[in-house]
């Protein structure tokens, strides 16, 4: 809306300039030079958007995602939880005297809700959501990855202020792109002018601050972080997010199967025990591609046939019509047998 009001305005003062007798072309020649540098700015990726949970309401209150949206995890959950409390009882901290929590660090392997858990963490303590990912900050101009970090925390802080929200959550995925080890990037030094400016930003929140900005990064990579975001201060308190045991699978099943019409043999528990080693991200997978298989059936329900053929899906990919070869058959055993014949030299009666 201000756009419209400016450039009508700028319009109609040219109008009466031209009326006047005045030569607007000077006025036109300068407006095309800022457009050419806005155009510019925004090609080197200084102006950046970065996702924020959609407002609902008149109040602009936050999207609801909430912990009991995500099955399993009880132990991170729990950590996070408690965590997040010390942002939740503001008093109580001021009182004791503990210093403002500036990050959780989430790790775990891909596809078990951490991006999830983040977002039910803004719902938990009535915050604002930035979400950004470690990637969108580095560019080959130097410089644009501070001014990056420098403008997603500075929105965070308008957003909140904006909402009538006295907290702001920032969620930094694939942290260990942003704030991998200084130094061992040779060609230019934008990674460590990048991670040096986070560090700056995280070290300005204070307790007294009128927007309370909780930092949440979520990484695969730990070991590649650099040892400065690790230390006390900064990510305060980590958070193991592991693949989920045999109850948290079911929990996730129930809450993906919720709004899907299932077959009355159907046994959850058995698919769950059948998926050891399956992440959130798969399971979601497994009961989409199950109803996608009862589609193309022209089935009403999802049956126990179309549950197994999916983890077989998910597990090995879409299943071939083509036959292999009697050439390839034998080329396949005289490798696996190679295996089994090593496996049993290094290791007696490994192979069973």
């Amino acid at each position: 809306m201000r756009k419209e009001v400016l450039l009508g305005f700028g319009g109609g003062v040219l109008v009466f300039l031209f009326a006047r007798g005045f030569d607007p072309m000077p006025f036109l020649l300068l407006g095309g030079f800022f457009l050419i540098l806005r155009f510019y700015l925004q090609g080197r990726g200084l102006e950046k958007n970065y996702e924020t949970l959609e407002m609902s309401g008149e109040r602009g209150t936050i999207s609801q995602v909430t912990f009991a949206d995500i099955g399993g995890q009880e132990m991170a959950k729990r950590e996070l939880m408690e965590a997040l409390n010390f942002l939740k009882d503001e008093e109580k901290v001021k009182d004791l005297g503990i210093r403002p929590l500036k990050g959780i660090l989430m790790s775990g392997p891909p596809g078990t809700g951490k991006t999830l858990m983040a977002k039910a963490a803004a719902s938990y303590t009535d915050s604002v959501f930035l979400a950004a990912s470690g990637s969108e900050f580095i560019e080959m101009y130097a410089g644009v990855g501070a001014q990056r970090v420098r403008q997603l925390f500075s929105r965070a802080r308008k957003l909140a202020k904006k909402t009538e929200k006295k907290k702001a959550i920032i969620f930094l995925d694939e942290l260990d792109v942003l704030g991998g080890k200084r130094g061992k990037h040779t060609s230019h030094l934008e990674y460590d002018q990048t991670l040096n400016q986070l560090l700056v930003e995280m070290d300005g929140i204070k307790t007294a601050d009128e927007t309370k900005v909780l930092v949440i990064g979520a990484t695969n990579r730990v070991d590649l972080l650099d040892d400065a975001l690790l230390r006390p201060g900064r990510f305060d308190r980590r958070v193991q997010v592991d693949l989920p045991e045999k109850e948290g699978r079911l929990k996730i099943l129930e809450i993906h199967t919720k709004n899907k019409p299932l077959a009355v043999e159907v046994n959850l528990e058995t698919i769950a025990e059948n998926t050891f080693g399956f992440s959130g991200a798969h399971l979601e997978s497994l009961v989409n591609e199950a109803a996608i298989l009862a589609f193309r059936q022209g089935k009403q329900e999802i049956g126990n046939g179309e549950l197994e053929e999916a983890i077989d899906k998910v597990i090995l990919g879409e299943k071939l019509e083509r036959k292999p070869c009697r050439e390839e058959l034998r080329r396949v055993a005289v490798h696996e047998t190679g295996h089994a014949l090593i496996s049993e030299t290094v290791r007696p009666d490994s192979v069973g």
